[in-house]
C-alpha cells in the first residue's frame, strides 16, 4: 500500500514539476508584458483583440499557453515555447538559419499563427487559440533563457542556488528575479513602462530574428556570468535587473506592434 501511494505521489510530482520546466517568465513575466502591450496598441488593433478574447485582457491572456500543459490534448504545443540553439551565432548566421528553421519551435510558429490571424475567414475558436498563443511566444522568446542551449535544456540543467534554494538558470529568469522586485503584475508594468515614441519605432522595425539574437545574445552573458552551483543573490539581482526590465519592456512593445501590423 505505502509502495503505490508513494509511486502515484511521484508521478504527480512529475506531472506538476514538467510544466515548470518550461514556464517563461512564470505568470507574472507574462502579464507584465502583456500590460505593456495593451498601452501601445491601436484602436484598430484593441478592438479586434477585443472582439477575438472577450474580457479577457492580453495580461490574462498571456499565461492561458501555460496553464493548459496541465491538458494531455494541448501535448502538441510543447514545442512552441521555445527556440533553443546547439551554438553560439553571428546575426548573418542566425539569420540564415532561421530562413532554414522548418522545425517545430517558437520562430516557426509565430510566423504561422502571425499569418493565420490575417485570414479574414478563420474560425473564431482558431482565432482564440492562435492569439492566446501568439502572446506567449513573442513573450517567451524575450525570455532569454528560452533561446539558450539545447543541450542543457535553456538552463533547466544548469543548476544554481538561489539565495540558499536549490534552482537553476532557467528558473531565476522565470521567476526568481522578478519575484524578487516584490511587485504586482500591474505595479511592475507602470514601473518600467517608459518609452520614447522614436525608441517605440525603432523596437517595432526589428524583425523577429532581431529578437531573438538579442534575446540570445543576453542569454550567452547570462552563461558566462554563472558558474555550476553557484549561489545567486544580491549581486547577481544588481548585475541583471536592468537587462531583465529592459526585456520585459521590449517584449511588451514589439508584441504590440505586431498585433498592431496584424490587424491593421
Amino acid at each position: 500500500m505505502k509502495t503505490n501511494l508513494l509511486k502515484k505521489l511521484l508521478i504527480g510530482a512529475a506531472i506538476i514539476y514538467a510544466p515548470l520546466q518550461t514556464m517563461a517568465w512564470g505568470d507574472k513575466g507574462h502579464r507584465i508584458t502583456g500590460q505593456i502591450a495593451s498601452s501601445y496598441l491601436t484602436p484598430k488593433a484593441r478592438a479586434a483583440v477585443k472582439a477575438i478574447l472577450g474580457d479577457e485582457t492580453i495580461a490574462m491572456a498571456s499565461t492561458w499557453a501555460d496553464f493548459i500543459k496541465s491538458d494531455p490534448a494541448y501535448n502538441y504545443l510543447y514545442n512552441w515555447h521555445f527556440v533553443d540553439f546547439d551554438k553560439p551565432y553571428t546575426y548573418p548566421e542566425l539569420q540564415s538559419y532561421l530562413k532554414q528553421d522548418t522545425t517545430v519551435d517558437a520562430y516557426t510558429k509565430i510566423q504561422f499563427v502571425t499569418a493565420e490571424l490575417k485570414k479574414k475567414d478563420l474560425e473564431q475558436d482558431k482565432k482564440l487559440l492562435y492569439l492566446r498563443m501568439l502572446i506567449h511566444m513573442v513573450e517567451d522568446i524575450h525570455q532569454p533563457m528560452h533561446t539558450a542551449h539545447t543541450d542543457d535544456k535553456g538552463g533547466n540543467d544548469f543548476k544554481v542556488q538561489w539565495f540558499n534554494e536549490p534552482s537553476n538558470l532557467h528558473s531565476v529568469w522565470d521567476t526568481k528575479l522578478i519575484e524578487f522586485q516584490n511587485l504586482s503584475y500591474t505595479e511592475y508594468a507602470s514601473a518600467i513602462n517608459f518609452t520614447t515614441l522614436a525608441q517605440r519605432t525603432k523596437w517595432q522595425a526589428e524583425p523577429i530574428s532581431q529578437w531573438l539574437f538579442d534575446s540570445k545574445e543576453i542569454a550567452e552573458k547570462i552563461y558566462t556570468s554563472s558558474k555550476p552551483d553557484e549561489k545567486l543573490g544580491y549581486k547577481y539581482n544588481f548585475m541583471f535587473v536592468k537587462t531583465l526590465n529592459q526585456q520585459l519592456l521590449k517584449g511588451g512593445v514589439h508584441l504590440a506592434g505586431l498585433l498592431n501590423q496584424i490587424f491593421s
